[in-house]
């Protein structure tokens, strides 16, 4: 979550955006708010690239609860936080049924775990994914 002026993230207890690089259409209309003179705000919820099939109602929910934070107002969730559910137990079936992918998820909790070393930058986790990819492809 990034806010366009750091008043605005201080208000909504949000990290100022510090990005200066390529960008998508989110960073095009944050960039066209903040020159109107209106605050901007883009939220984002992670979501793991072993399971980031549409849609994510998971992250979906967290994104609408982060929505009802920053608006103070409540936003009808309807049967989506059952889908939410629905879905987290699909995503611990993938994990329990495919070792190769348990070991993988496995990796990145030790990995985000010790995010703060150098050694789990983010170089080194792409490193040892493709080194992982190549290893199941041996596998086959």
């Amino acid at each position: 979550m990034a806010a366009s002026d750091p008043n605005a993230s201080t208000s909504l207890g949000i990290e100022p955006s510090r990005y200066e690089g390529p960008t998508g259409v989110v960073g095009v209309f944050q960039d066209a708010a903040t020159r109107a003179g209106l605050d901007a705000v883009s939220l984002w919820a992670a979501v793991p690239h072993y399971v980031g099939q549409s849609p994510c109602p998971k992250a979906t929910v967290v994104l609408l609860r982060r929505v009802e934070d920053i608006l103070e107002l409540p936003v009808p969730l309807g049967d989506l936080p059952d889908q939410a559910e629905a879905w987290q137990h699909g995503v611990e079936e993938l994990a329990q049924e495919d070792s190769d992918v348990a070991e993988y998820v496995q990796r990145l909790e030790e990995a985000s775990d010790t995010i703060d070393l150098p050694e789990a930058s983010g170089e080194h986790i792409a490193r040892e994914f493709e080194r992982y990819l190549r290893r199941r492809g041996n596998e086959t």
